[in-house]
């Protein structure tokens, strides 16, 4: 009886893995089906008006390394945006739609080889998703405005947020202290 039952707890264990494994088979794809762009809705209250461009227009404005980061959530390499290593007073604006997003007054060297804030300017500039693009699950932040990928939130950064948001340098402009902020972009002629 020992054994029976030993082997059944087994097989039960097995099923449950199988099912886990083909749900995931399933569930991933889905995920990206249906966790796309998530844009700030006009009902939230909100002080801005979504920019929604096509690929095509999107394309017209933005480097080629700007539009695989922002409108394909791509990840430049560490260390190579100067703006991690920029710590002028200033404010960083969304590439895409010139949102501002972060202040140098949150910034940080977190040593990650992107450019690391410890809360945005503004909550409600920031839209967030559950990634599970590298299995585990990670916070995924963009642009409310314009929907442009900015990169990940952790739970290892300063006081007194205890976040890390790990930015990438070309999802982002920075504006210095003492310059117009630039007006917010409201297609392909800005």
């Amino acid at each position: 009886m020992v054994w029976f039952n030993s082997r059944m707890e087994n097989n039960s264990s097995r099923v449950g893995r199988r099912r886990l494994l083909v749900g995931l088979g399933f569930g991933l794809p889905a995920l990206g089906l249906f966790g796309g762009r998530i844009f700030a809705d006009a009902e939230q209250g909100l002080a801005f008006e979504p920019l929604q461009l096509t690929s095509r227009q999107w394309r017209e404005i933005l480097s080629a390394e700007e539009y695989r980061v922002l409108r394909r959530d791509g990840t430049e390499r560490a260390f190579s945006s100067p703006l991690d290593k920029e710590f002028g007073n200033g404010t960083y604006v969304c590439a895409g739609c010139f949102l501002p997003l972060f202040s140098s007054a949150h910034k940080y060297d977190s040593g990650t080889g992107w450019p690391s804030f410890w809360q945005p300017i503004n909550d409600e500039h920031i839209g967030t998703r559950r990634d599970f693009r590298l299995i585990i699950p990670r916070t995924e932040y963009h642009c409310a405005r314009c929907g442009g990928h900015q990169g990940h939130v952790f739970d290892d950064g300063p006081e007194p947020t205890g976040q890390r948001w790990c930015n990438n340098g070309v999802a982002l402009r920075f504006i210095p202290a003492g310059e117009s902020l630039p007006a917010l972009r409201s297609g392909i002629d800005d």
